[in-house]
């Protein structure tokens, strides 16, 4: 095992720049279309490696063990290294819960690659992606690292070059279930499948839209109030299952100037756009 020290491991956001629902599997879940990019805002996670085999964490935030992302997936990569290898996980939290920022997924994927060095596994890319996706379909494209065209179920992924605009991003302080917003008896599936090489036209109004976005808006009074408040200055949209809504802006100044007015019942950050993860070097 290599010594953790005290380093900070970063868990960047991503944002959805558009979300097609596509159709529906016989096991459940739905076929997507969407494009994920980084931000350089997220969490941080910390490790204190031991040498009984422990794996626990110092942070409390309201969920079981059983349901931590981070823990589940310590637990996954146990397999890959020697019985003695534990770990007690620190989480600084700075993105919302259920906030559509994939942070729940950013988090386990970033377990997933500092252990793989501090335990010294050796798995690679593929690997740990494929370990990934059975902790969350978003997991993946935090493995892989790069800005992707995603389809399937979010986990097949295409790398694409975006242009990295700062984004004003915005959240009502409320968690949205991502199950709930997709066994909405009005989602429904359109198979009208887009083409990557549209992209380099850029995201258009059509490729701009999140389909879960009026169901959102609908069951959540509170996402829909912050976007018509936020599409005064611009056209924002809705990132993942949100609820939290972005917008690309200018500059960092002026995504500061609005970001001082927001709505006192909401949370809110400046950021860049990225599109390499921060520790794509690491694997």
């Amino acid at each position: 095992m290599v010594n953790s020290g005290r380093r900070a491991w970063p868990a960047p956001a991503k944002i959805n720049l558009f979300l097609h629902v596509v159709g529906k599997r016989q096991d459940g879940y739905h076929e997507l279309q969407t494009v994920f990019q980084f931000l350089d805002h997220g969490d941080e996670l910390f490790f204190e490696l031991n040498q009984d085999g422990r794996i626990g964490r110092a942070y409390d935030l309201g969920f079981s063990e059983d349901a931590d992302l981070c823990l589940r997936a310590a637990q996954a990569l146990k397999p890959y290294v020697n019985d003695a290898c534990g770990v007690t996980i620190d989480l600084h939290k700075r993105l919302p819960m259920g906030g559509g920022l994939g942070g729940g997924s950013s988090n386990a994927a970033t377990v997933l690659i500092a252990l793989n060095t501090l335990w010294c596994a050796g798995l690679d890319r593929r690997q740990l992606a494929e370990i990934g996706l059975k902790l969350g379909a978003d997991v993946p494209v935090f493995v892989h690292g790069r800005a992707a065209w995603a389809e399937g179920v979010g986990e097949q992924l295409s790398p694409i070059e975006l242009a990295e605009p700062w984004y004003l991003v915005l959240n009502p302080n409320i968690e949205v279930s991502t199950a709930q917003i997709f066994s909405n008896k009005h989602l429904t599936p359109t198979p009208q499948m887009k083409k990557i090489r549209a992209l380099e036209k850029g995201i258009d109004s059509t490729y701009g839209e999140n389909q879960l976005e009026a169901i959102v808006r609908a069951e959540y009074p509170k996402v829909n109030e912050l976007l018509e408040w936020l599409g005064q200055y611009g056209q924002p949209r809705m990132s993942g299952s949100g609820g939290s809504v972005f917008m690309p802006i200018e500059s960092e100044q002026a995504g500061l100037e609005i970001l001082a007015k927001k709505p006192s019942n909401s949370a809110g950050f400046v950021a860049k756009g990225l599109n390499v993860h921060p520790l794509l070097g690491e694997i």
